[in-house]
């Protein structure tokens, strides 16, 4: 294996979007067949607007030229609390390796450069939603379960 673990410009939003619809599928068990038209578009258009900004730092992993790992943060803004006095959070997401690659650490490096670079943008809250097989890695990391975090669906 040759890794390399790029921070993704501008010029990689196709394949930053192509992961994307992937990792949906992938996480969400979706049918080859099932129309993602309107996911790409949005997805598109998401990471148009946020990398330039700063507010979301993805993570391509190839060996040599093949694609088969990425991550991603998002940034955003809350109100100061005691705990978060600048309000700075990151959302970890988008986490995926492909299956004949994992349990190489693959995974882990790419949640590493993510860590280091909200870090870096002085965030002190990061959270994630974790899929089971992903739990184990994000634990052994330091995550812990969210004991007070509610969601509405809509």
């Amino acid at each position: 294996m040759n890794l390399v673990y790029k921070r993704a410009e501008e010029k990689d939003i196709e394949v930053l979007t192509q992961t994307r619809i992937e990792v949906l599928r992938a996480a969400n068990q979706l049918s080859p067949y099932t129309d993602m038209t309107e996911v790409e578009k949005q997805t598109v258009d998401y990471y148009s607007r946020t990398l330039s900004k700063k507010e979301h730092i993805a993570i391509l992993v190839y060996d040599d030229k093949k694609i088969i790992g990425a991550g991603g943060v998002s940034f955003y803004q809350v109100m100061p609390t005691f705990h978060n006095p600048s309000g700075k959070k990151a959302y970890i997401m988008n986490m995926y390796t492909k299956p004949e690659y994992r349990r190489k650490g693959i995974a882990w490096q790419t949640l590493k450069l993510l860590v280091k670079a909200a870090r870096q943008a002085g965030v002190s809250s990061i959270s994630l939603e974790a899929t089971e097989s992903g739990r184990p890695l994000y634990e052994a990391f330091g995550f812990v379960p969210m004991e007070h975090e509610m969601e509405l669906p809509v």
